[in-house]
């Protein structure tokens, strides 16, 4: 029995195409393709021959070859950032903070590790064959540095606990964690519940320690049974509270303290639908304040993170790192601010 199916053509090859090409379908040397191509031809190719640089580039398809350039330079045109599960929207501000801050000149390749999991150095390093022209690295563990030795410029994100003599910029989230416990007990409350993160970096630590210790010092109970954890995702924060609530309610709970805004809107979601009323019954508190937070029903009590600025300031100290200048600072702390909003605050 004989297929009536037609044999599938073979695709046809590709050719790479070469800098010579062009310079010969341009009728320029193959210097000024390389200068035209890596953006330096301002000021030193005709613009009648840049013109047909181009439009050869554009015929031929030609791509440079950032990985040879970077074989005869030692390193790329690529900065690397490592970083924990970005599942966390905070993530997008962070990484637009550093693209404005890189600009052109370099490509940002982003290496995410799995939901819960902190930036290994045996992970960061293999990712160095790459010959980046530095690093950045969100929120490693303490060893991480040790174990990476590796060269090259490097400053971590969101990385409290390190040396001073290491460079990092950080968010003083501790600071605001003591913000939410002062302001829950302003408003009255003494039993409050955690709902926390699952990915273990120090930064969620730091929030949940500090809050504890400070609701403390004010007279507020955590009771029994009354902390939870989940990774950043609203559904699942949402399932975690429907599953726990009804004992928080019978220990008295009045308030939550969320570690990320993310689980606040699961939060929010499932008292809509049990019929919570929010704040008159439970506040619930955010960590991030992202732009949601702002249009939420009600909107989120939040505590104020610079993402973006975050991640600038870690690629500005980078870029001088990698132009081979002194730093002014190794350790750059950022503020942190609460925006009291509807979820803990009755007009």
């Amino acid at each position: 029995m004989h297929s009536t199916q037609k044999p599938r053509p073979t695709p046809p090859s590709r050719r790479r195409v070469t800098a010579a090409m062009v310079a010969e379908r341009a009728g320029v040397s193959t210097a000024t393709v390389s200068l035209v191509a890596n953006g330096k031809a301002s000021g030193r190719v005709s613009a009648t021959n840049e013109a047909k640089v181009r439009e050869a580039i554009r015929a031929l398809g030609y791509v440079v070859d950032g990985i040879g350039s970077s074989l005869a330079r030692g390193v790329s045109n690529t900065v690397i950032m490592v970083a924990p599960d970005i599942s966390n929207p905070f993530f997008a501000t962070v990484i637009a903070g550093v693209r404005s801050a890189l600009g052109s000149k370099y490509q940002l390749l982003l290496s995410v590790t799995d939901a819960g999991q902190l930036p290994s150095a045996d992970d960061t390093r293999r990712l160095l064959g790459l010959r980046p022209a530095g690093l950045l690295v969100d929120a490693p563990e303490l060893s991480f540095l040790e174990e990476l030795s590796a060269p090259g410029p490097l400053v971590l994100l969101d990385a409290p606990g390190f040396g001073p003599e290491v460079p990092a910029v950080n968010l003083d989230v501790a600071h605001g964690a003591r913000l939410v416990a002062g302001h829950l007990a302003a408003a009255g409350h003494k039993k409050v519940a955690y709902l926390d993160g699952t990915t273990g970096t120090t930064t969620f630590e730091l929030r949940r320690t500090a809050f504890l210790d400070a609701a403390a010092e004010l007279g507020m109970e955590i009771p029994d049974g009354a902390m939870a954890s989940t990774t950043i995702n609203v559904g699942v924060a949402a399932d975690a509270f429907a599953e726990a609530w009804p004992g928080w309610k019978a220990a008295g709970v009045t308030a939550v303290v969320c570690a990320t805004d993310t689980h606040a809107y699961g939060i929010l979601q499932e008292a809509r639908a049990a019929g919570i009323s929010i704040p008159g019954e439970l506040a619930v508190t955010g960590f991030d304040d992202l732009p949601y937070s702002r249009t939420s029903s009600p909107s989120l009590t939040s505590v104020n993170l610079p993402g973006e600025l975050l991640g600038r300031r870690a690629a500005e100290q980078l870029l001088r790192l990698i132009d081979g200048e002194e730093l002014e600072t190794q350790q750059v702390t950022l503020e942190s601010t609460l925006m009291v909003r509807g979820s803990t605050f009755e007009a």
